[in-house]
């Protein structure tokens, strides 16, 4: 049996009353205290999209710098190797407010009432600002921190990842990589969730260490 647990950022959900974080090895710490408890209780796997696709590769080095209990397969979505450079990578954060809406708009997956109620956009604005903020200062050490154990990496045909960042993530574990494609941009997970479930589903019941 499979137990989703979804690991909420500070700023957000039952969080949102939290200040945003400021670095990204604040959040990392943060997120990696969130889940240290539960690391030896059982088999765990890890998901992350996007930013949470580099905040993945992050917990797995802490954990493995820790000794504790590696994730018994890891899944990167939407997001290229870390130690790829990003060509012509935009400044998010640093946008002015219509700028950064016009931006959003165009990578697709913000609900569309976030651009029809300002009340909201004002919520959320600082949030999503920072997000971008946190993947701007994400950089890999130059070092792979290379996982010893299989992993699947999801990726949108029309994404701004190149071939070369895509295929990266190979030399991320001495074990499989499977690099599957869904039609669509960054935000093709909205539209394969199904798809998505049944590969995940399928490489955790091949995973037997």
């Amino acid at each position: 049996m499979l137990e989703l647990r979804a690991v909420e950022l500070a700023g957000r959900g039952i969080r949102i009353s939290e200040p945003v974080y400021e670095s990204f090895e604040a959040m990392i710490n943060d997120l990696f205290q969130t889940i240290k408890p539960e690391l030896r209780s059982g088999r765990y796997a890890l998901f992350g999209h996007s930013l949470g696709a580099a905040v993945c590769y992050q917990l797995i080095e802490r954990i493995k710098e820790e000794g504790l209990p590696k994730p018994m397969h890891v899944f990167f979505s939407g997001r290229g190797a870390p130690h790829i450079p990003k060509k012509n990578k935009k400044t998010y954060h640093l946008m002015g407010a219509e700028e950064f809406k016009r931006e959003i708009f165009n990578l697709g997956g913000t609900p569309k009432e976030f651009f029809e109620h300002p009340e909201l956009a004002e919520l959320l604005l600082p949030v999503l600002k920072n997000d971008f903020k946190m993947a701007h200062e994400f950089k890999a050490h130059s070092d792979i921190c290379r996982y010893d154990g299989d992993i699947t990496v999801f990726l949108g045909k029309e994404d701004e990842a190149t071939p070369e960042q895509n295929d990266g993530w190979k030399d991320y574990t001495s074990q499989a990589c499977q690099v599957i494609y869904f039609n669509g941009g960054h935000f093709f997970l909205n539209g394969e969730m199904e798809r998505m479930a049944a590969y995940i589903k399928m490489a955790l019941m091949n995973t037997h260490h």
